[in-house]
């Protein structure tokens, strides 16, 4: 995995000095536009419960136990790896949804005490405001916070 990962870095570098500075540009807006549209995708799917005392209502049945470790271990997997790109687009200058990528990262984690952080960070208004006003452009109601 790390080699791969080697191997892109390296062709993406052979890539910027082939073209120069529009490769950067490119692969900058699509880096933008990509975290975009993964946010806005998650944020709409969202119950509009999800962040209340009571939470979501539970739906489905139980999968097999491999099945739930193995989806359980790729959720959290992926919410690292947000958690990690929002911080990192939250620094200035880097394009992308940094906050908003980062709250997403943290809902797709599982440890003590993570609603009461979600809550936090939906308390603060301009977020809230953005996500709601987001839903709502997609006819979706707002989030119910406690």
């Amino acid at each position: 995995m790390m080699e791969t990962a080697g191997h892109f870095l390296v062709e993406v570098v052979g890539l910027l000095k082939k073209g120069g500075l529009w490769w950067g540009v490119a692969i900058s807006l699509g880096a933008a536009v990509l975290s975009f549209a993964v946010a806005v995708a998650i944020v709409v799917s969202w119950a509009p419960d999800r962040f209340s005392r009571a939470g979501p209502a539970q739906r489905g049945q139980r999968r097999p136990l491999p099945i739930r470790v193995l989806g359980l271990l790729a959720k959290n997997l992926a919410g690292v790896v947000l958690v990690l790109l929002g911080l990192i687009m939250a620094i200035p200058g880097v394009p992308g949804q940094g906050l908003l990528t980062a709250v997403i990262g943290i809902t797709l984690l599982n440890f003590p005490g993570k609603l009461r952080l979600e809550r936090r960070f939906l308390r603060l208004r301009a977020l809230r405001r953005g996500i709601n006003r987001l839903r709502a452009r997609w006819n979706r109601p707002p989030l119910e916070i406690d």
